[in-house]
């Protein structure tokens, strides 16, 4: 059972070499909800993700990350990414335990089990990656960030390389299961931060600006007629013809 997740709040500012990045940028990523950047590529979504993440970014960032339940950040994350980046040699069940054998700790099989069933493997343990589909690899990839039990949760472009129908329903799969989580969601698809997200920031290099999100809660119909507008304001905004 994971501990009451976090708010967390990143302020601050970051270069790559004389290029300003992002400059005195403020965000608040909210406790229990789905945050969404969204953006144009090279505008610095990832690098907020990864400077959260703690991982290697290749820009000078002067500022600060902090998570309000005063805890050390690195230890509440769980990520995710594009790729999923499962080993091909292994199995379903051994990429979901990857975690803990990297720790050295004693893989705990049952809830290994438990958690490959609730994304909806649990005919697939001891098959291979290379052996399932995109959709597939995705939820052992999903199933291994929930195997971490972190209470933050950052998302880079999780479904972005799988078709229509995959990437509703592993929408719809994450917005179940990580309903408690802080979840930071980085992604360039309108359609995607319409649905599943509680609050929407669009990132361009003028800065970030607030969007409102649809009244029903995500995940959202992919026909709600407000769902649609809200994507159609989306796009108008990253297309700038409205701000």
């Amino acid at each position: 059972m994971i501990e009451q997740a976090p708010n967390i709040t990143f302020k601050g500012t970051a270069t790559i070499g004389e290029r300003v990045l992002f400059d005195n940028l403020s965000l608040t990523i909210k406790s229990e909800q789905f945050t969404c950047l969204l953006g144009a590529s090279g505008v610095g979504k990832s690098t907020i993700l990864r400077l959260i993440a703690g991982l290697e970014t290749g820009a000078d960032f002067s500022g600060s990350i902090v998570a309000d339940n005063g805890k050390n950040l690195k230890d509440q994350i769980g990520y995710m990414a594009q790729g999923g980046e499962l080993f091909p040699w292994a199995s379903v069940l051994d990429n979901v335990n990857l975690g803990t054998k990297l720790r050295g700790q004693k893989a705990d099989k049952a809830r290994a089990l438990h958690v490959i069933e609730q994304v909806g493997l649990a005919d697939h343990i001891h098959k291979r990656p290379s052996t399932l589909s995109g959709g597939e690899q995705q939820r052992v990839a999903l199933a291994r960030t929930l195997m971490e039990d972190r209470s933050i949760v950052l998302l880079d472009e999780p479904f972005s390389a799988l078709d229509a129908k995959t990437r509703s329903e592993m929408q719809e799969l994450a917005g179940q299961l990580l309903a408690d989580r802080t979840v930071l969601l980085v992604t360039h698809d309108p359609s995607e931060a319409a649905r599943i997200s509680h609050s929407i920031w669009v990132m361009t290099e003028d800065g970030l600006s607030n969007v409102a999100v649809p009244d029903q809660p995500p995940v959202r119909a992919i026909d709600d007629e407000d769902t649609l507008s809200c994507q159609g304001r989306l796009y108008r905004i990253l297309r700038g013809i409205e701000t």
